[in-house]
């Protein structure tokens, strides 16, 4: 089995909308992807080539991401990315050939080699896609012998973020991909009647497979905007009226800023449920989230070496748990000691998870796989605890953890806190070096009413033990943040000239 498999929707039923623009059927797409695939191979690309998609979001990059991961291993890149970045993941992917759109930046075409392909994708008035060869290779490979891949091969190549190390590559295979879409179909009883609003970024996990894929194979309809942009979110529900949508807790809150903005579109246009991922959801913007749309808001937990979805709370009228990541939905979780020993319900450790959709390993890091895969189980970084009912609690990333003269502090639950503040809309607690203590606690926040830092302190100092407050607090413009729109933790004391 691979993706193409996927692709089960009803002939005449809508698989991608373009706003303002042409829609495609489900039989449409299958011809479309089936003919692109052919152009691929036209052009001397076969099965474990890596194809480099450097393009903004919309319905051509979804319908490119499922061409090149038939032909070969796709590999989104971000189209933001400095012609250096553009440079290194292509030498690291070793990329035979970059597939763009017109508008692509000129740093993803300039950083190409000389021994890669240019691919232009243009689209057809009726929103199909057509491959046009614009640069050969220097040295023209063999013809291939085209062959669709079977259910072990690589889908699609990632990297991990590398905040503070070099990127590893994450091969993902078909058939973990397949798995995922799957277990999302099920967690959120999934329908050829949903129609899912894509916010996330086709370059990452979340939006490739818990947007794109999971709705695709449950035959549903994906409305697929160039972006996401906050002034048109509300116009967007009241013209294609989503079911359901999936996005990171910035864009949440930003959602939730201009709800009150469109009451009248809110109250009209219902959502089945609000899904969160990518990052932790403070628990006040769930209550707020939930209170302002009326609609259940289900945070789940997901990694790109887990292809995406590990855990998640369920639809009503099962209990969803603020401030948990739910339970697993086809995927096995466990909580593990530094020794790699299995611990019992309600220990704090590490969390480890077991499932198809699961990573085989890192690409050519055999020290990393070493260290990240114990007895079956993936390492995921990340400390917390499962309660009596199965359901997960992150604390934080390991490696994010503050020790502060040897108490342990959870930087979510100040970030929490903080945000409580009738004054703050968002707020990142971070460890900086001490001396004596060896690290100590400072935060950082955005504010949307006006307050002093050490009115902040103070409400801290009533919800949080002594040592939990924060020591200073910083007032920013904004929060600093990578590529994927994940906050930088681990790099606020440098970013801030801190230590």
């Amino acid at each position: 089995m691979n993706l193409f498999e996927l692709l089960a929707g009803e002939d005449n039923h809508l698989a991608l909308v373009t706003p303002e623009g042409p829609s495609l059927t489900y039989q449409q797409l299958r011809e479309n992807v089936i003919e692109l695939v052919s152009q691929l191979n036209s052009f001397g690309l076969q099965k474990c080539d890596r194809l480099s998609i450097a393009m903004t979001n919309g319905v051509p990059m979804a319908i490119t991401f499922i061409a090149a991961s038939l032909c070969g291993i796709a590999a989104p890149l971000n189209p933001k990315y400095k012609q250096e970045e553009f440079a290194f993941y292509y030498e690291d992917t070793q990329a035979k050939a970059l597939i763009t759109l017109s508008a692509t930046p000129a740093a993803a075409i300039a950083a190409a080699s000389p021994d890669m392909l240019l691919i232009n994708a243009q689209v057809n008035a009726d929103g199909t896609l057509n491959f046009e060869l614009v640069k050969t290779a220097s040295e023209p490979g063999e013809a291939p012998n085209p062959q669709l891949p079977n259910a072990d091969d690589v889908a699609m190549i990632l990297h991990t973020s590398g905040t503070t190390s070099r990127p590893k590559r994450v091969p993902i295979r078909h058939r973990n991909l397949i798995a995922s879409a799957h277990n999302i179909i099920g967690a959120y009883s999934l329908t050829p009647a949903d129609t899912t609003l894509c916010l996330m970024p086709l370059f990452h996990i979340h939006g490739l497979v818990g947007c794109l894929l999971a709705t695709l194979a449950s035959g549903g309809t994906l409305v697929c905007p160039n972006g996401f942009n906050a002034l048109e979110f509300w116009k967007l529900v009241e013209t294609y009226k989503p079911t359901w949508y999936s996005a990171a807790p910035t864009m949440h809150q930003t959602i939730l800023a201009r709800a009150s903005r469109n009451v009248e579109i809110v109250q009209a246009n219902p959502f089945r449920f609000i899904r969160s991922s990518s990052a932790p959801l403070p628990p006040i913007i769930i209550e707020q989230l939930e209170t302002t749309l009326n609609a259940p808001v289900l945070e789940s937990y997901s990694m790109t070496e887990a292809s995406h979805l590990m855990t998640t709370n369920p639809l009503p009228p099962n209990v969803r748990k603020p401030g948990s990541v739910g339970y697993g939905f086809g995927v096995e979780v466990g909580i593990m000691d530094t020794e790699g020993n299995l611990l019992s319900p309600g220990s704090l450790g590490e969390v480890v998870v077991k499932a198809p959709n699961v990573i085989d390993g890192y690409e050519n890091n055999p020290e990393a796989n070493a260290s990240a895969f114990v007895n079956g189980w993936f390492r995921t970084g990340d400390q917390g605890k499962i309660d009596a009912d199965g359901y997960l609690r992150l604390t934080g990333r390991i490696k994010e953890l503050i020790n502060r003269g040897g108490e342990k502090i959870s930087p979510l639950e100040v970030d929490d806190v903080l945000l409580r503040h009738p004054a703050v809309s968002e707020a990142l607690a971070f460890a900086v070096p001490h001396k004596s203590l060896g690290e100590d606690i400072h935060a950082a926040v955005v504010l949307k009413a006006e307050v002093s830092a050490k009115e902040l302190e103070l409400h801290c100092s009533t919800m949080l033990a002594d040592f939990k407050v924060p020591k200073q607090i910083h007032i920013l413009e904004q929060l600093p943040r990578g590529a994927t729109g994940k906050l930088q933790r681990l790099a606020m004391a440098k970013l801030l000239n801190i230590g």
